[in-house]
């Protein structure tokens, strides 16, 4: 079959989110299909500015077409308009101008996919919230899929959205918590829809004893001092190679995706300041791109943006993964942090992520800072508990989120929309 993808934004350096569940479905996918992502010239979310040249393009060997967007967003602006329009009645005009502002507005993807939409059996759409969704949406309903990354927000609420969830032949969900939201708030016609989420790749065993299924002899002891061991040339110890780059010792909490209040960040600072205040020796190590400032404190370190393979090293090395986001529709960090062994602890307000904890046992959740220090001194504290919880969230992945059942799932659901 010939697909499309459409998402707002598309490159390798973009890691998290729903534009990188998408990349990770399209890179596995195409060496079963013919595959094309629609994509704009934009990598900054924030302002939609372009960064990437317009045209085609080839990204781990997935096809990929480029359109300018026509302008970029001012986040101020936008920010009052939203601020108005959640909050005050208005008119249908109203919410297609808040859609522009909100951007990517790329008329000549839209004008692209009008032409063209015949050329591909299916066309698949990433995230309900942005222009090229809504109004891509509408072109070829009958071959489209929504994988809608919804979660409860300000924006799902506006009318222009009962629409767009309505049009869709298929729906491709990310967890039940999100199935049974979309239910509720929406009437879905769709033929056929599917829990599916993304695949999330097992690292190999390695020398880490959270692999092997025991727990270290010292919960927050510092990596040893000799280099790790190698066979066969290659080394098995890849947590600690990681730490000993970024000069690491002892305990060390990770959170990897944007640093961004609207991820829960802000909170997670003012949280881990009061456990380090009360005498944690734990270190805080961020990884991922910086959309807000990072505390100037001896017990948080930045990592910076890391590769797929350093954000795996990372994952491995953590002892425990802070997971805060209030506002998720499949949680990647969860996940991953599941498939590297390491427990979670995450915000309780976010139900698909209280959800993989409680279906894994393989994370703690917190519904206030009280219960966020708690929760991390016991984790810290409990090197077998670690290691349990470590194995019970390999099982999970293992059982739900292995790339061979994610893609058969969409295999089956897109043979239903083409029969």
């Amino acid at each position: 079959m010939r697909i499309a993808f459409i998402v707002q934004r598309y490159g390798a350096d973009i890691l998290g989110g729903s534009e990188y569940s998408c990349r990770l479905i399209a890179e596995r996918m195409a060496s079963r299909h013919e595959v094309e992502v629609l994509t704009t010239c934009a990598r900054d979310y924030v302002t939609w500015k372009n960064e990437y040249a317009e045209g085609m393009d080839r990204i781990r060997g997935v096809a990929v077409r480029r359109f300018a967007v026509a302008r970029e967003r001012d986040i101020a602006t936008f920010n009052r308009y939203s601020n108005w329009i959640f909050h005050y009645p208005h008119t249908a005009d109203d919410e297609l101008e808040w859609l522009t502002q909100q951007g990517p507005w790329c008329p000549a993807l839209l004008e692209y996919l009008e032409r063209c939409h015949s050329s591909y059996d299916l066309l698949i759409f990433f995230t309900y919230l942005y222009a090229p969704t809504v109004l891509g949406l509408k072109i070829a309903p009958s071959r489209s899929i929504l994988v809608p990354t919804a979660h409860d927000e300000p924006a799902i609420r506006l009318d222009l959205y009962k629409e767009v969830f309505s049009l869709p032949a298929a729906m491709a969900y990310q967890t039940n918590a999100e199935r049974r939201f979309v239910s509720d708030t929406f009437r879905i016609t769709a033929r056929v829809e599917e829990v599916i989420g993304c695949g999330v790749d097992l690292p190999p065993p390695s020398s880490d004893p959270r692999r092997r299924g025991e727990a270290p002899a010292d919960a927050g002891e510092a990596a040893p001092s000799h280099p790790p061991r190698r066979e066969n040339g290659r080394s098995h110890s890849r947590g600690w190679m990681f730490r000993r780059r970024h000069r690491l010792y002892g305990p060390m909490v990770l959170y990897g995706g944007r640093i961004d209040p609207g991820k829960g960040c802000e909170e997670l600072f003012e949280y881990f300041s009061t456990y380090a205040a009360e005498g944690g020796d734990a270190m805080l190590v961020l990884m991922g791109a910086k959309l807000m400032p990072i505390p100037d404190a001896p017990s948080v370190r930045f990592a910076g943006l890391l590769s797929e393979v350093e954000r795996t090293a990372a994952l491995e090395a953590a002892t425990v993964v802070a997971v805060p986001s209030p506002f998720e529709s499949l949680s990647l960090l969860a996940l991953e942090s599941f498939a590297a062994g390491t427990p979670i602890l995450a915000n309780a307000r976010s139900e698909v992520v209280v959800e993989h904890c409680r279906a894994s046992n393989a994370g703690l959740y917190y519904a206030d800072k009280d219960e966020f220090v708690e929760c991390l001194k016991v984790l810290l504290s409990d090197a077998r508990l670690r290691a349990s919880m470590g194995r019970h969230g390999r099982d999970y992945v293992r059982r739900n989120y292995r790339w061979d059942v994610v893609l058969s799932k969409y295999e089956k659901l897109m043979a239903a929309v083409r029969a």
